[in-house]
């Protein structure tokens, strides 16, 4: 009787190409906890691997207004 080998279990990811992340690779937080690159407050960059593509596409949202709002 011979075992046959399981097939590997698919490695679970939440990266979703409908919404694509605002990171820049410029990862530097400032005195508010939010990234110098993405203008994402460190909650929703914590958050953004487990988000679905409403809250992702929330968060890039706010992350706009708030560059918007530095930029003036």
């Amino acid at each position: 009787m011979s075992v046959q080998p399981r097939p590997a279990k698919p490695l679970y990811s939440n990266v979703s190409p409908a919404v694509p992340s605002p990171c820049i690779n410029v990862c530097r937080l400032d005195e508010h906890k939010v990234c110098t690159g993405c203008h994402r407050h460190v909650e929703h960059i914590r958050e953004w691997r487990s988000a679905d593509d409403a809250r992702r596409r929330q968060i890039c949202h706010e992350a706009l207004a708030l560059r918007v709002r530095m930029q003036r």
